[in-house]
């Protein structure tokens, strides 16, 4: 069967062998991973089956992580991982959904078999798809073992980008500026907001002439008009006034790695106090991005930025922007690294952010924002769409 790996086995070996330096750093003998990006990060497992209970087993005294997953995603676990197919569990169908029976049982029978019943397991009590039922039946499987939290060990691993990976992030990026120029396009007078999300949605799959995307980890935010002071409204099957503001927030994807880009589009002639506020938003972004660099810390650029936007009366309560990379839904970002006051992580090149300085204020909102990584002198925007305020 051929295998789908968009990277080099050394690659996911690197991954592995960092993940297990940390775990012994911290005692843990297992691993126990729910999130789906972390799945993919160790294995290069991809496929929407996360809605049914699977994890990647990660032991420090064997040489691969064990997927274990669902029967009837087997196959998808052979074709998108490198793993040796003894390392690939599944448990049958009559798990799925059961009122008597849980797949946890049948996971916690991997852990035994691995050397795990006194162990001591590490389990992502944050994670998005680990239930308190989970943890209770695991706890319950393994009542020798003891449990502790390893929330996000392997999402801070993931913050800093290969140039594997980052090259993947060139791409997403190219996704996400031809799904905002065709949104762009689309935008007048008189055009349903639902047709415009139906062409954001058409170009996310389409990506480029050169390569296609996937499914984002969110849909697209299309706040308009009264919606344009929420950061994450849903669009409407309402049609565009003759004036109006489009605030966009779009995310393209490209083999799991996803990039986001903002922008603002006034339909009609917008008032100078709004071109005002696009000037001050753009100068923030621009004075944030220009003191990215190796060693400074999230807190000091978003220091930048506040300071830019202090000069002209204006402040921003939440952070202004996260880190970014591979992601399955409902995680836009990595559950890292804050551009945020008090925030101290050091910039390392090969981060990713998407520094989101979007206002939203009590009678208007404007979203121009940039995605970049990390680079030795700097930053390198991930996409390439102007940064300005849109006139329709």
């Amino acid at each position: 069967m051929k295998k789908e790996l968009h990277f080099e086995r050394a690659e996911f070996l690197a991954r592995l062998e960092a993940v297990k330096k940390e775990m012994a750093k911290r005692g843990i003998d297992i691993l126990l991973l729910s999130e789906p990006a972390n799945h993919n990060y160790l294995t290069g497992f991809d496929a929407y089956s996360f809605y049914t209970p699977q994890m990647v087993l990660v032991a420090l005294t064997h040489d691969e992580p064990i997927w274990m997953g669902r029967l009837m995603d087997r196959v998808s676990a052979t074709m998108t991982t490198y793993l040796a197919d003894e390392n690939i569990r599944a448990y049958p169908d009559k798990y799925v959904q059961s009122k008597v029976l849980s797949p946890y049982n049948f996971m916690a029978e991997v852990v035994k078999e691995v050397g795990g019943e006194k162990a001591r397991i590490g389990v992502e009590m944050g994670g998005y798809y680990y239930s308190a039922r989970a943890h209770a039946d695991l706890v319950r499987a393994l009542p020798l073992a003891e449990f502790v939290d390893a929330d996000v060990l392997v999402n801070w691993i993931r913050i800093v980008k290969s140039p594997a990976e980052i090259a993947l992030m060139r791409q997403a990026g190219r996704i996400t500026d031809a799904m905002m120029q065709r949104a762009i396009d689309t935008i007048e007078p008189g055009v349903r907001e639902c047709d415009i999300a139906a062409a954001v949605y058409h170009q996310s799959m389409a990506g480029t002439p050169e390569f296609g995307g996937t499914y984002a980890c969110a849909p697209p935010c299309l706040c308009i008009g009264e919606r344009a002071i929420a950061p994450h409204a849903a669009w409407t099957d309402e049609r565009l006034p003759a004036s109006t503001t489009v605030n966009l927030e779009l995310f393209g994807n490209r083999h799991r790695y996803q990039v986001q880009l903002s922008r603002s589009i006034a339909v009609g002639k917008p008032s100078s106090a709004y071109l005002n506020l696009s000037d001050v938003v753009l100068e923030g972004l621009n004075a944030g991005l220009e003191s990215v660099r190796p060693g400074r810390t999230c807190s000091e650029v978003a220091g930048v930025f506040r300071q830019t936007l202090a000069r002209h009366g204006f402040e921003k309560e939440a952070r202004i922007g996260y880190s970014i990379g591979v992601g399955f839904p409902p995680a836009i970002g990595e559950r890292t690294a804050s551009l945020r006051e008090g925030d101290e992580t050091v910039l390392r090149t090969g981060m990713c952010f998407h520094m989101m300085t979007g206002l939203w204020l009590d009678k208007t909102g404007i979203t121009i924002t940039q995605s970049f990584v990390v680079t030795e002198s700097g930053h390198e925007s991930l996409t390439s769409m102007p940064r300005k305020l849109f006139v329709k």
